[in-house]
């Protein structure tokens, strides 16, 4: 049963960080989902400083404040300063990742966290705390990405048509009076969200290779954002039960097997896309 808890968690990060990859990518930002996973880390720390608590609300905060800090100051130097905007993305989110590992060890014992849970998560301690709701038991981790993978549909769903329009077209959107900054930043916020949620349980790498790899591979199959979002779920699944038990044979980490197979996957996707004949996209 411990086997399919961590392989269910494994599946809703993908599930939820992909589908804002997803959003990502049409705007060529992947990077900037690497970004925010390392950046949000000194808000995550600050906020529990202040607050005392390992509460799930002070945490949001902090890196939701410190995503949409990063996404200013990124383009606040690709502007002002005359960078470019990787470069400044990469000057950004390497000076705020270097503050939140500096924190991390200076205050671990008071904040009670942990560099290398950040940077790897540990799944296999998922199944150990159990929270029961509705009747049912299941892992603690499982209940709170259940609500993100709604809270990611929602965002998704719900603001489709701006999506469609801020991403491939966004001149045109601000011509009809839509407010292409603020879906912008509500992305950066939504990302924001879903990183700190899933750095518990998996960890900054996977987070990271979830909101690319699925959203990368998707793209080589098909320009439909609906079954784009399809091929992201089913790539999760896929990475998840893959992952499991690629991990399980070499005695290797699981989140680390989860990205791996992620990867592989998208090599598969690759091929299949040249001995089709289909130009790339990307």
């Amino acid at each position: 049963m411990d086997a399919i808890w961590i392989i269910i968690t494994g599946f809703l990060v993908a599930s939820s960080t992909g589908m804002l990859g997803n959003l990502l990518l049409l705007r060529k930002m992947s990077m900037m989902g690497d970004a925010l996973s390392h950046a949000v880390l000194p808000g995550i720390v600050i906020a529990y400083l202040i607050s005392g608590s390992r509460a799930s609300l002070p945490l949001l905060l902090g890196a939701i404040i410190m995503g949409v800090l990063t996404t200013f100051l990124i383009q606040f130097f690709s502007s002002k300063g005359k960078m470019q905007g990787d470069a400044a993305m990469g000057t950004v989110f390497t000076f705020l990742f270097a503050v939140g590992v500096i924190l991390v060890t200076k205050y671990a014992g008071q904040a009670d966290i942990d560099a290398d849970c950040v940077l790897h998560g540990e799944l296999a301690f998922v199944p150990l705390q159990q929270t029961t709701l509705f009747g049912l038991r299941a892992p603690s981790a499982v209940w709170t990405l259940s609500v993100l993978f709604i809270f990611t549909q929602a965002v998704f769903w719900l603001g489709y048509k701006g999506w469609v329009l801020t991403s491939f077209n966004p001149e045109y959107a601000k011509s009809v009076g839509i407010r292409t900054t603020l879906w912008h930043y509500a992305l950066m916020a939504a990302t924001s969200v879903a990183t700190v949620v899933s750095f518990e349980s998996v960890g900054a790498i996977l987070v990271i290779a979830f909101l690319v790899v699925p959203a990368a591979t998707a793209y080589l199959l098909t320009k439909d954002l609906r079954f784009m979002v399809l091929f992201i779920v089913l790539q999760g699944l896929l990475s998840a039960v893959g992952g499991y038990f690629v991990s399980d044979l070499l005695e290797a980490s699981i989140s680390g097997s989860m990205a791996v197979v992620s990867f592989l996957l998208f090599v598969l996707s690759f091929i299949l896309q040249k001995k089709r004949g289909l130009k790339s996209p990307l």
